[in-house]
């Protein structure tokens, strides 16, 4: 063996392992010759070490193109080496070694295609499996990295990943092989996996033999979406994705349930509403109770999918946060286009950093790790109807029908909603209605009056038409009866069918009366009389004020003799219940996300969930709220005001601690006053809870007291002393936390109220017996000094200046004095105060410490004055009074007894080291 090999282990990779190459005379051979020897040596360990040392080789050799040419085939000889480990070693150093030669060789292309890829491309059929592994590693790094050509991929690396995937291919090979095809889908460009991936992927979506190449395909199903884009993803995927959410497998339909966010994603607006929201129902109610609960997990973040930020007046900015977006009108006339608009990006892709980075940050507020295993069985009956019809029948709506949809929204959420965001159910969540625009026009022209003579049969006639035809109108809308706007064109149909039953009624007693007295009129008369009869009928077909406030029940309503004859108390009752039991309905009713996902989310808070779904369930769904309550807006938030002011007393607290976290994100989604009614109460419970509840709302502090308005937030300067006890003395980085945002918010309050309250927790908190926790309420200090000469209060600033002068000047223990001597630092860098009462009120008592009897306190002074005071312009200014008498503290402290407190007083600082280089420079 080698000489020096000994000392060589499996954890000399820190030494260069190559070094034995360059003993001279060793073995009487060249470097190159040595290196070809030990690589084909028949000691195993040897060709270790070369295989693992093949970068310094390449480093050394590189630059003399015939010795290049000779490693590179060695290289070459040593990948069809018997040994499995050599071959692992070799595999793992490809990587840098091809970054290495993309950085030195000119002609690197041409040489990592003709030795080192068909290395990793054959690698991949090894027989061992660690030698695949150590390959499919390195393939990857070498895609992410960019260092495999466009050629290589097609000609090389998808050949054989098409071959090891094909249906008689090797079990295990094949499993490895989708998983690649997996992960580099979202890295080699749209175009390769389009033509020559995806056709085998959807192959192995419906593999019948190997349940973990389905398994592998339906975790990674959300990754390939992606990497094909909308018109792929529904043209081939869905149909797949169909096939694996109903597979006899659990494994697959609970994998399928977890990735449903980032299908949705990539899919229109439309396919996510009529086929993608009844599929998730099917995995809410799946019989297993492992996919129930990843189902419910995944419900809020794919709820978040319907989101369009615009419709809620926000946006995101560039580091993840929420914002306010200043709103402006948009035209009312752009609602049925904006819904039924296909052709344009879903506006949901807009939201993605949301989801990924809060609460929502979506988040969030807001990481994926909390989220664990839940789900339940649910029985959701009529929805899950409406579903199926929903997703039989796509958006159907006349132009007709689409005004009256226009006009019947405005009329309810004026002023609520940008027109351009509104999303109506009418248009997609039930069965085509039937277009009754021409019988609306024929029933105008039958209840017209024609002008000259008319007798009385005619007019009787007339109605009796008019009556049967708004009869056929009514039955044709009786079974659309569950949604709101067709109840309100049954209201209106209803009280022209009781008007024109009326009037006919009244002709046909005129008629006879005058047949009886055998009075005949003149013909001006007559005019007169059917003039009258026309304009009650039209008074008579509107609905009264009566039946606009209590509108009837509209189910009940199928002819007017049956509605006269039970007409009784009973049944006003059974009309006053079902009344409060639609305005019960109608709270959580809204146009956004289909309406049964809603009702599912709004389930998780049921106590019975937790039993037969999961005990975290809860979490989960507090979890979500600021994404759903993002993608519902604040108008809607009426939906999910019980289900937060639920989840904020839940016994949990983890539960409450999740909602504390981002009560601050969900104040921006809703504005100041929905703020003001519903989230401060929940707030103000947060700061009475357990210390885990509390550190939620103490972290985002100042980002929910900033938009309160002014009186409101004042209310909270008590309060906030109540930081500073815990339940737990020895947990000091919430006063740690407490101190940094105190800094955040002393600018929203003003002197008076900073000098009456804040300066007292301020004060408290430099008292306190971690060092981290007071170095950090310095800090506030010094920020509390500046917001006072900032706002011209002086009177005040001189008063806190005397304050920390006898708190901390003429403190005994010498903490103390060493603050004041670090707080005066602090004071000078950040130039919180004029220079003028920094000389007058603080420089006399800093000076004062160079006799204190701690050397630490003196080292703090001398960094002081050294480090900072000296580097001031006004303290360098020839004439200055003040200098003389800072120079001789800094000499004092230079003849120091203490070696430390000489140093720090007699090293300069290096900025001035370079400025007086320079200066001696240009002398």
């Amino acid at each position: 063996m080698a000489v020096g090999f000994e000392d060589y282990g499996p954890d000399c990779d820190s030494m260069r392992i190559t070094a034995f190459l360059d003993i001279p005379g060793q073995d009487n051979l060249a470097p190159l010759a040595r290196l070809e020897k030990y690589a084909f040596s028949d000691n195993i360990f040897n060709r270790q070490i070369i295989a693992r040392g093949l970068l310094d080789v390449f480093r050394d050799f590189s630059h003399n193109e015939e010795d290049y040419l000779t490693v590179m085939a060695i290289v070459v000889r040593l990948s069809e080496d018997s040994e499995p480990t050599v071959r692992t070693e070799l595999m793992e150093q490809i990587p840098p070694i091809t970054i290495f030669l993309q950085e030195s060789r000119p002609n690197f292309p041409t040489a990592f295609s003709e030795y080192l890829m068909p290395i990793v491309v054959r690698y991949l059929t090894d027989p061992n499996n660690q030698v695949r592994k150590a390959s499919q590693d390195s393939l990857l790094i070498l895609l992410e990295q960019g260092l495999v050509a466009q050629p290589d991929i097609e000609n090389k690396v998808c050949p054989i990943l098409l071959d090891l995937s094909a249906p008689d291919s090797d079990d295990e090979y094949k499993v490895e092989a989708v998983n690649i095809i997996c992960k580099m889908s979202s890295i080699v460009n749209k175009s390769t996996v389009e033509r020559l991936l995806l056709s085998r992927f959807c192959e192995l979506c419906s593999d019948g033999k190997l349940f973990q190449v389905r398994k592998v395909c339906a975790a990674n199903f959300g990754d390939i979406c992606s990497a094909v884009g909308q018109e792929a993803t529904e043209n081939n995927l869905i149909p797949k994705f169909f096939e694996l959410c109903s597979d006899s497998v659990w494994g697959m339909r609970k994998a399928c349930a977890e990735c449903f966010m980032a299908v949705s994603y990539t899919i229109s607006p439309e396919v996510r509403r009529s086929k993608l929201s009844p599929l998730f129902i099917s995995l809410i109610s799946d019989p297993c109770r492992w996919v129930r609960q990843a189902a419910f997990q995944s419900l809020g973040p794919f709820i978040s999918t319907f989101a369009n930020p615009s419709s809620a007046g926000l946006y995101i900015r560039e580091d993840g946060t929420l914002s306010i977006r200043p709103s402006s009108p948009c035209p009312a006339a752009k609602i049925a286009n904006s819904v039924l608009s296909s052709s344009e990006e879903p506006a949901e892709n807009k939201l993605e950093t949301f989801t990924e980075k809060s609460s929502v940050n979506c988040t969030a507020s807001s990481s994926s790790a909390q989220e664990e295993s839940s789900a339940a069985h649910v029985n959701f009956g009529v929805n899950q109807i409406i579903f199926n019809q929903s997703h039989n029948a796509g958006p159907f709506v006349t132009k007709d029908i689409k005004d009256c949809e226009v006009n019947s929204y405005q009329g309810m959420n004026s002023g609520v909603q940008c027109a351009d965001d509104v999303f109506n159910t009418f248009l997609y969540w039930r069965p085509p209605l039937p277009d009754i625009s021409q019988d609306l026009e024929l029933l105008q022209c039958k209840t017209e009056i024609h002008e000259g003579s008319c007798s009385m049969s005619e007019v009787l006639c007339n109605n009796c038409v008019a009556s049967s035809e708004i009869k056929k109108v009514l039955q044709s809308l009786q079974e659309h009866m569950d949604d709101p706007d067709v109840q309100a064109q049954v209201q209106v149909l209803s009280a022209a069918l009781r008007a024109a039953h009326l009037d006919s009624v009244s002709d046909y007693a005129v008629k006879q009366n005058e047949e009886v007295n055998g009075d005949h009129k003149e013909d001006a008369a007559i005019l007169d009389l059917e003039t009258n009869t026309v304009n009650e009928s039209n008074l008579s077909s509107l609905p009264s004020q009566e039946e606009v406030i209590n509108p009837s029940p509209p189910t009940v309503i199928k002819n007017v003799e049956l509605e006269e004859q039970q007409n009784g108390p009973s049944k006003v009752l059974e009309a006053d219940e079902n009344e409060a039991l639609l305005e019960e309905d109608k709270s959580k009713l809204q146009d956004i996300i289909p309406q049964p996902l809603l009702d599912q989310y709004l389930s998780m808070t049921d106590p019975a969930r937790a039993q037969t779904v999961d005990t975290e369930i809860a979490k989960h769904c507090a979890y979500s709220l600021p994404g759903v309550a993002l993608t519902l807006g604040r108008q809607n938030w009426h939906c999910l005001k019980d289900t937060y002011e639920t989840l904020a007393s839940d016994v949990q607290w983890k539960v409450r601690r999740t909602l504390a976290f981002s009560i601050h994100e969900l104040a921006v989604i809703l504005g100041d006053q929905l703020t003001a009614a519903d989230l401060v109460p929940i707030f103000n419970g947060f700061l009475k809870d357990l210390d885990e509840v509390r550190i939620g709302i103490l972290k985002h502090l100042y980002d929910f007291l900033k938009l309160l308005h002014a009186d409101k937030r004042r209310e909270y300067l008590y309060q906030l002393q109540e930081f500073v006890v815990t339940d737990n003395s020895r947990n000091w980085r919430f006063r740690y936390e407490l101190a940094e945002q105190l800094i955040l918010i002393l600018e929203l309050y003003n002197p008076n109220d900073v000098y009456d309250y804040l300066r007292h927790i301020a004060l408290t908190l430099c008292s306190d017996k971690v060092s981290e926790v007071r170095w950090i309420s310095f800090r506030l200090v010094v920020a509390i000094l500046q917001k006072f000469y900032v706002n011209n209060a002086n009177s005040l600033g001189l008063n806190f200046i005397n304050e920390l002068i006898v708190r901390f000047r003429h403190c005994s223990k010498w903490v103390g004095r060493q603050a004041f001597a670090f707080i005066c630092q602090a004071v000078v860098e950040e130039e919180c105060m004029p220079v003028d009462h920094f000389v007058e009120h603080l420089l006399p008592s800093l000076l004062s410490l160079a006799s204190d009897p701690v050397p630490n306190v003196r080292v703090l002074l001398a960094k002081a004055l050294r480090q900072t005071l000296l580097e001031k312009a006004y303290f360098r200014s020839v004439g200055n009074p003040h200098l003389e008498a800072v120079e001789e503290t800094v000499l004092v402290l230079q003849t120091d007894r203490d070696q430390d407190v000489s140093f720090f007083a007699t090293i300069k600082p290096k900025c001035n080291n370079i400025r007086i280089t320079s200066l001696e420079k240009q002398n």
